[in-house]
Order: structure tokens, then sequence, then C-alpha cells
């Protein structure tokens, strides 16, 4: 392997073992040599590519927000009606949740301690706000969802959506339930969800 090919290696492996401690354990007070130790690195190696814990960790965040658009992109961009834009939303976050249980908490988080999730296109995701609340309306004035202001809609999907695993660890917790259940239950959301937005 080039000094290259291994450097870039070395990267990704600290890229992805910083994923895997933040979004998949939820160890988000990871130091850099907790980092080190799970990729089997020297820590100075982290210094090396990041400079800093901050520098890496606002790269993952960069990261993070980038899945961020992308699913907010799946809803509005294609032609697909409203009803299959949210299917093929929820099968994207659901994937995401399964694979990394705690990225939406930690999006959260940062957001709140950093304000570093601040989006710099405010004017793209208004366009995709517009295009979207358009087919809502069409929608509602079908019959086919409930009317209601296009922000009441958009919040309730979110919260439908988001609640179950933002707080899983306490709800799993205080209600006694298995891995296994509760996966159970994330699976049986989306038709939950859909049945509880469309009306036939």
């Amino acid at each position: 392997m080039s000094i290259s090919k291994k450097e870039d290696a070395t990267y990704e492996l600290i890229i992805n073992t910083a994923k895997q401690l933040f979004f998949k354990e939820g160890k988000f007070n990871a130091t850099t040599q907790e980092i080190a130790d799970a990729a089997g690195v020297n820590r100075t190696l982290i210094n090396y590519y990041f400079r800093s814990r901050n520098t890496l960790f606002e790269l993952i965040l960069k990261e993070a927000k980038e899945e961020e658009i992308k699913k907010q992109e799946i809803i509005v961009l294609s032609d697909l009606p409203v009803r299959e834009k949210l299917e093929l939303f929820m099968d994207h976050f659901f994937e995401m949740a399964k694979e990394y249980p705690y990225m939406e908490i930690y999006i959260v988080t940062q957001m709140n301690q950093t304000g570093m999730l601040s989006f710099k296109d405010n004017d793209h995701i208004k366009r995709m706000l517009d295009k979207f609340y358009v087919a809502l309306e069409v929608e509602m004035a079908s019959g086919n969802i409930e009317k209601m202001e296009p922000i009441q809609f958009i919040l309730n999907f979110i919260s439908m959506l988001s609640f179950p695993v933002c707080m899983r660890p306490l709800i799993q917790e205080s209600m006694e339930l298995s891995n296994e259940e509760y996966e159970k239950i994330l699976s049986d959301r989306k038709q939950v969800i859909l049945k509880s937005i469309f009306k036939n």
C-alpha cells in the first residue's frame, strides 16, 4: 500500500471510529485517546490529521448535517407523490437510526451547545420547503390530508418520526423494553405514521 493510500485509510478509519463512538455507542464526550484506542492508532495521528479534537468533532458534525440535507432532498426533489416522498424519507431515516441510533441526539446536542448546525444556504432550504408546501397543499385540497398550516404538518411529521429515536434510551429503560422489542416498534412506525397522516 502506498503512503498516500495508507494515510487515506488511516484518516477514514479515525473518522469512521469516531462516528461509531458518537452515533452508535452514544459516547459524545469521547476523548481523542479513546478514539485512538478504539481505532487502534496512536493519538498523535489524530492531531496530525485533524489538528485538534474540536476539528474532528466539527467534521463529524458536518457529515451528520449533510445526511440531514440528503433526507430533505429525498422529500422535495423527486417528482413522486407526497405519500411516496414521505415513505422514502422514513425508509432512509429509520435505516440511519438503526445503524447510528444516537445520531439525532448528537446533532441536537451539538446544535444546542455550539450552534454549528445553522444552515448557511437558507435560500436553498426555503426553495425546497416552498416546493414541498405546494405539493402538500394539493393533497390537503384533495382531502387526502387534514388541512392545517404546512409548518404544522412538518412539525407533526418530524415529531412522530424523531421522538421515538431521540427518546429511545429513556423510553426503553422506563418501559423495560428489550432491544428486539424496540426495534419492532420502530419497524412498525412507518405504517403508524402513514395512517395518522393520510385519510385513505
